[in-house]
């Protein structure tokens, strides 16, 4: 399966809310394959999600602490408890940020095939699976900076 380029934090595309999938068929297969083999193409790698390539569609992928899938149309349930960790971002290479996210989800969706998926995740993965979902609402882990923060993180992110 192709790499696809990934698209940067300057990038219209990552602003759109995704479309809800309702062709479960061979194109929704494809790109869920583009999408593990991009996100699996580099070191650290742990999730992509869709509008990340240029598709934009509500698809993500994940792969972490030896769990891996893909979630298509997700929805996550968000736990009262918040744990602060760093965060990076494949749309803005080499930048990790700490930032306050639910220590727990339960994410419900289907899978390719558009079989019902429903699990439960803790910790990084957690993390993970709401920061690819925020691509999905056009919400970059950044927005969820303070000001000042958000600020610092922007001139670090984006050329020029």
């Amino acid at each position: 399966m192709t790499v696809r380029p990934i698209r940067t934090f300057d990038d219209p595309v990552l602003r759109s809310v995704a479309a809800p999938v309702h062709d479960f068929d061979r194109e929704l297969r494809r790109l869920v394959k583009a999408l593990t083999a991009t996100m699996r193409a580099g070191a650290g790698r742990a999730g992509l999600a869709a509008p990340q390539i240029g598709e934009p569609v509500r698809v993500v992928v994940y792969s972490y602490d030896g769990r891996s899938g893909h979630l298509v149309n997700p929805r996550l349930e968000l736990s009262e408890r918040r744990i602060t960790a760093d965060e990076a971002c494949l749309s803005a290479p080499g930048l990790w940020w700490p930032l306050e996210r639910s220590y727990a989800v339960t994410a419900r969706g289907r899978d390719m095939f558009g079989k019902p998926v429903t699990f439960r995740a803790l910790g990084m993965l957690a993390r993970v699976l709401q920061h690819e979902t925020d691509h999905l609402d056009g919400v970059l882990f950044s927005d969820h900076l303070e000001a000042a923060e958000r600020e610092r993180f922007l001139a670090a992110a984006l050329p020029g």
